[in-house]
């Protein structure tokens, strides 16, 4: 059974009542746990007779266009001046989804100097963020699974708003891999469960995310099978890698990449995978794994990452050869594969 989150009841209820400008952050190339999870409290907030603000650091992935009200999410990288003024003005800051302040990207210089309160909602393990009330609970299949638990606290009963757990499910379900992979268990479908007692649409939200890609994305996806794809020999382990000329000539848009990690897994005898993407001035990675395979240790000791055991990120300074080699050089002396 989970430790018991009715712990932070009292203070997270002070926090929200006595404040009036409430900014909500997520982590840099957010996904839908980040944006679920900031909708679905966002959606609570407003019942509540309070007006957040959102924020993310980036661009939000397009397969989540759908979602209601996401388009009063703020990008800093389109008005980074606004942002500022938001969270220099904010009484209360609620960062969702990350567990150390540079995932913020950009917006991390300014939430150190902001004079607001600050609460942490995440379940990533080891988290490093100076914070009023540290909510970490890595047991949960999500952020967004710990945002549902905690307004069920926090209200008496489940909190089981129409738009509400339309975004919390959204970030249930792809922080799991369409509850195929991660950290949830029986209270994890449970919490499902009770959603689809009271309206959810499962198979519309499925149908939107997974059944919603453009021509280009799908082609992309063809291309990084049959071109990008390499499984070191007797290695256990597979990745795929792409270039900043190869996204190009997709027509790449952000969240067209999602889920290309876990294709090597479908591969027999693979139970670590890997995917490289150029940026301008990084690779940007993602693992992931099956059993007792622990990529955030990967992650953490080698790329300037991290994230859950199962699955994890992180980031290479210099070119996409010299991550590729410097990643199949390390899979000879990783134990376990």
């Amino acid at each position: 059974m989970r430790k018991n989150t009715g712990k932070y009841n009292k203070q997270l209820r002070d926090l929200f009542d006595i404040s009036d400008n409430i900014v909500m952050i997520c982590h840099q190339n957010p996904d839908g746990d980040a944006i679920g999870s900031m909708l679905g409290l966002y959606h609570y907030l407003k019942r509540h007779d309070k007006s957040p603000v959102m924020i993310s650091p980036g661009q939000l992935p397009s397969y989540l266009n759908w979602m209601k009200n996401i388009e009063y999410i703020i990008n800093n990288e389109n008005d980074p001046g606004k942002v500022k003024r938001y969270i220099n003005n904010a009484d209360l800051l609620i960062m969702l989804d990350f567990n150390n302040i540079e995932r913020s990207g950009k917006i991390k210089d300014h939430i150190p100097d902001s004079g607001a309160k600050k609460i942490l909602i995440d379940h990533h393990p080891d988290p490093d963020v100076d914070a009023d009330l540290l909510i970490s609970e890595p047991e949960f299949s999500s952020t967004a699974e710990l945002v549902f638990e905690l307004i069920t606290n926090a209200e008496g009963e489940p909190f089981l708003d129409k738009d509400f757990i339309e975004a919390i499910y959204v970030g249930m379900m792809t922080d799991t891999g369409n509850f195929s992979y991660g950290t949830f268990n029986g209270d994890t479908l449970r919490v499902v469960a009770s959603m689809m007692d009271n309206g959810l649409d499962r198979d519309k939200i499925s149908d939107r995310i997974y059944d919603n890609f453009s021509l280009s994305r799908i082609r992309l996806q063809g291309f990084a099978c049959n071109e990008r794809l390499v499984c070191p020999e007797d290695q256990g382990a597979g990745y795929i890698y792409l270039s900043r000329d190869d996204l190009e000539s997709f027509d790449h848009k952000p969240g067209d990449t999602e889920g290309f990690v876990n294709i090597p897994l479908s591969i027999k005898g693979v139970i670590m995978s890997a995917l490289f993407i150029e940026k301008k001035d990084h690779i940007k990675i993602s693992f992931r794994s099956k059993g007792d395979f622990d990529v955030n240790n990967l992650a953490v000791k080698h790329f300037n990452g991290g994230g859950h055991k199962n699955a994890s990120g992180g980031k290479f300074y210099g070119t996409l050869k010299q991550c590729r080699d410097y990643f199949e050089k390390l899979l000879h002396n990783l134990e376990g594969l």
